[in-house]
């Protein structure tokens, strides 16, 4: 590897600072949540979270926090993602590749519009306790 200049180490570590700020939940109204279990990765969770990345910083959004969790318990829907925007249903939307990512943050957070068609629901809460 070339060495960086260190103007190109600023602009590293300026890209960087912004990509972990979306993490930090502090101070954002709206929340994403990656599921970044063992079958959502293998399903392309990676991608999917940053697409979420690059979309969020495309639209200039500072108000979003992107965070990943372990499975959602919807394996057969991976990559699974949850979607919390004030005065709006939270939301799982299940088959997240890059593009519906990117829908997401367009319709879903910008829009203020569900996508019906990768609305899933985390499984009811008897069913999840009898398979402890």
């Amino acid at each position: 590897m070339a060495k960086m200049t260190l103007d190109e180490l600023r602009k590293l570590r300026e890209s960087k600072k912004k990509e972990l700020d979306l993490r930090s939940p502090d101070n954002k109204s709206i929340h994403v949540v990656v599921g970044m279990g063992t079958s959502g990765i293998a399903n392309g969770a990676k991608k999917t979270l940053q697409a979420f990345v690059d979309e969020l910083s495309d639209q200039g959004l500072t108000n979003v926090s992107v965070r990943q969790v372990g499975g959602m318990g919807l394996d057969f829907a991976e990559p699974t993602v949850e979607v919390a925007v004030p005065e709006m249903p939270t939301v799982i939307y299940g088959n997240v590749d890059e593009e519906v990512a990117r829908k997401i943050v367009r319709k879903h957070i910008l829009g203020k519009q569900l996508i019906n068609e990768h609305i899933y629901d985390r499984p009811a809460a008897d069913i999840v306790e009898g398979t402890e």
